[in-house]
């Protein structure tokens, strides 16, 4: 059973509206790669964030979860999506921008893999293209271990969520919603999903050779740390 197979019809719901996050994406382009025409998207999820990008560009999903992008599909019917590994997919053409968001990276659970990705991000980059991704910090990974489980309600269900960190850089999230069917009815849908933090140095070094690097920041827009909430980050593909 792949992970967000049980999560997927409420990912939406507890993460909420995507629309600041598609705001910095959209200033990016717009400052780094105007005239961009085409977008791909790593672990797209539902599709939230594609459908924000708007009509003016070509869009491209990939996501390792079936369940998830039924939901994509049927929010971007225009886009092209694919069910994919993203540390070793190949698909024809290449791109101006590729996205990889909401800390979809941290879900490779080793560092070959991260590897694995930048170089197939890479190689589906147009030349001068857009490589825009966050990452959950080692920092932040480390916090939310040591935090009771997180109870959140929304749209009638509750949400309990306890994240366990080894120590290391892998923190295990054991994710529980309980669907309300009627007033005193509840359905448990149960997922686990690991994610792995890298120091933000190592993950500098292994983009260098094939990408340059634009803009860093954590939310604030300060400069980031290994203590930061999260990094976004911002490279071009060298030619």
């Amino acid at each position: 059973m792949s992970a967000y197979q049980e999560f997927a019809p409420f990912y939406d719901g507890v993460n909420g509206d995507p629309v600041g996050r598609i705001r910095q994406i959209l200033g990016d382009i717009e400052r780094y790669r105007p005239g961009a025409t085409s977008v791909l998207e790593l672990g797209c999820g539902t599709g939230a964030i594609l459908a924000g990008l708007g009509s003016g560009l070509a869009l491209t999903g990939i996501d390792l979860s079936s369940e998830m992008l039924a939901y994509a599909k049927r929010r971007c019917p225009s886009a092209h999506f694919h069910e994919e590994d993203m540390t070793s997919f190949s698909l024809p053409g290449h791109f101006d921008v590729v996205l990889c968001v909401f800390d979809t990276l941290n879900h490779v659970a080793t560092f070959e893999g991260w590897r694995s990705t930048f170089e197939r991000v890479r190689a589906h980059l147009n030349e001068g293209g857009l490589f825009i991704f966050d990452i959950n910090t080692l920092g932040r990974l480390r916090q939310l271990g040591e935090m009771a489980p997180w109870v959140h309600s929304f749209d009638g269900h509750t949400l309990i969520m306890n994240v366990e960190f080894d120590g290391d850089h892998l923190s295990r999230w054991d994710i529980r919603i309980f669907e309300q069917l009627h007033d005193t009815h509840f359905t448990l849908h149960h997922d686990r999903i690991t994610e792995l933090a890298v120091p933000l140095v190592q993950v500098r070094i292994a983009l260098d050779p094939g990408f340059e690097l634009l803009a860093e920041s954590d939310p604030t827009g300060d400069p980031p740390s290994d203590e930061s909430e999260r990094v976004l980050f911002v490279y071009r593909r060298r030619a």
